[in-house]
């Protein structure tokens, strides 16, 4: 059996209308600290979007979704946030928000491949 390491991840929720509390799915981010990996993958479901708020900015909803696997890139549109370890961005993007995208409860589980486990979260919980 090879090497198996613990790994965090957190789904990323849509919450259209907050008053009405409604959220769906549409990401998961993961860190692996003995990997120092972190990544998120997203898929947003405009028919569930559409269907909580008919009046929902989509191309705003994508555009906070993209900014999350941004700064876990760590690449220029990162902003501050490049320059800390994978750790640090893990941490600063499951704080709680106010915002239509919201990470929820952090989870654990082991791995051997964070990368694919990524995808196999995704395909499992969000899609």
């Amino acid at each position: 059996m090879s090497k198996r390491d613990v790994y965090e991840y957190a789904l990323l929720r849509v919450v259209p209308r907050m008053e009405r509390g409604e959220c769906f799915n549409a990401g998961v981010l993961v860190y692996c600290r003995a990997a120092s990996y972190v990544a998120a993958r997203t898929h947003l479901d405009e028919a569930k979007l559409k269907a909580l708020d008919p009046g929902a900015d989509v191309v705003g909803v994508r555009a906070a979704l993209r900014a999350v696997e941004s700064v876990c890139g760590g690449g220029t549109g990162a902003g501050q946030a490049a320059g800390d370890d994978a750790g640090r961005r893990f941490r600063w993007l499951i704080a709680p928000r106010s915002t239509v995208v919201q990470p929820g409860p952090v989870h654990t589980g082991l791995t051997a491949d964070p990368e694919a486990e990524t995808a196999r979260l995704l395909d499992l919980l969000v899609r």
